[in-house]
């Protein structure tokens, strides 16, 4: 038994939540004294400030100059939701996945959307599907990174040039942070609470020239709500890629987002967004690469997340214990830092393999998590001994 001596110095933001995630260094309300409260989102400060929105992000995450970006509702849930609703059944489509998000995408397609031609892979958390065997002449829903396992693709060459259907990519927990590959990717989703701290409700959905011709040449079997509606006549509604949102957006939200978009550029863009993020991700793995009793979720460290970093307690004394008791050893460790007012929020997703969640997102200080990790330590061999004297 190891005994470990509280640590004295303490994150200066304990916040590491997954989402919605840490705001931006030096974030203060006093930020938000531009936006345009009381007034409408449709009137000229209104437009101007979404038409902003909208660019920061082509700049900032590098958009081609004829993919369209759109602010919608309902957060990247809904930007998910409504390009699956508006796009599948023209062809066969493959649903990946290999964590909880992934699989809410598949369980709506096969159990809501009821389409005839679906094929599913399904990877075990902490692994990723073997793409070889998905056809990308179907169209494919997947995640570039998972948010609950810690898993994401390295890269997009396992997508053909050539592909004739759509690739359709949830990447919440990767915009900002890990190089997408637009020319690989027709769809893109994600929502301003991830990466950059931004506040919730509002997602982004971002369309390929393709993407926009599969909208205006097929129309669904089935009728859509009004909120999942991108065209009128047979052409896309240009306005919701302009600022003219579907519905009313909050402009408080808005100029939070266009904050953390400046702070962004500050930064060098996205090269400095990804090199925080990494920079993060190495102080958390380092410290479980050098231990025994922690293990990274994801298995191969070529797909490891450099944001949601998911973790596995593996000291054989929990993991002989059932799997509910593993559960709520991990659950009280995270109990502990909490109460110590270190880490809020670290415990695993709900829905994947017990253990510990740490974001490492842009707006999260390298110095924090290596404050963090003697605490961290700390909790579990106190956690431990208590296991011991049950």
């Amino acid at each position: 038994m190891v005994d470990v001596a509280k640590p004295h110095i303490r994150p200066n933001n304990p916040n590491f939540c997954s989402g919605p995630c840490a705001k931006r260094p030096g974030w203060s309300p006093a930020v938000l004294s531009d936006a345009p409260l009381g007034r409408s989102h449709r009137a000229k400060i209104g437009k101007a400030k979404l038409k902003r929105a909208i660019d920061l992000t082509r700049e900032v995450l590098q958009v081609p100059a004829d993919y369209r970006i759109g602010i919608v509702p309902a957060s990247d849930t809904g930007a998910v939701e409504m390009i699956l609703w508006s796009v599948l059944g023209a062809r066969g489509v493959d649903m990946v996945a290999w964590e909880s998000f992934g699989s809410t995408w598949v369980a709506d397609v096969t159990k809501e959307l009821k389409l005839p031609d679906v094929r599913k892979f399904v990877a075990p958390y902490g692994a990723l599907v073997n793409f070889a065997d998905v056809d990308f002449d179907r169209d494919v829903v997947f995640t570039w990174n998972g948010t609950t396992s810690g898993v994401r693709v390295p890269n997009g060459d396992f997508i053909p040039d050539d592909r004739k259907g759509l690739t359709i990519c949830d990447a919440t927990s990767a915009a900002f942070a890990q190089n997408l590959d637009f020319a690989k990717l027709d769809v893109v989703t994600f929502s301003w609470q991830k990466v950059l701290g931004g506040e919730a409700a509002h997602g982004m959905l971002i369309l390929s020239p393709r993407a926009v011709e599969r909208l205006e040449s097929y129309a669904p079997a089935w009728p859509l709500p009004k909120i999942f509606k991108l065209t009128k006549g047979g052409k896309l509604i240009e306005g919701i890629f302009e600022g003219d949102t579907i519905n009313t957006p909050s402009m408080l939200c808005v100029e939070d987002y266009i904050d953390a978009l400046e702070w962004a550029q500050t930064l060098g863009g996205l090269a400095g967004l990804r090199a925080r993020a990494d920079r993060n991700a190495a102080v958390i793995n380092g410290f479980v690469d050098s231990r025994d009793w922690i293990a990274n979720l994801a298995v191969d460290p070529a797909t490891r997340s450099n944001t949601s970093v998911c973790l596995r307690i593996v000291d054989p004394a929990v993991t002989a214990l059932s799997d509910d008791a593993q559960a709520a050893f991990a659950k009280a460790i995270a109990t502990r830092l909490e109460k110590e007012g270190v880490a809020f929020d670290i415990g695993s997703y709900r829905d994947a393999p017990s253990g510990l969640r740490i974001w490492a997102g842009a707006t999260v200080e390298a110095s924090d998590l290596e404050a963090l990790m003697p605490w961290i330590e700390w909790a579990f061999e106190t956690e431990k001994a208590a296991l011991a004297k049950a």
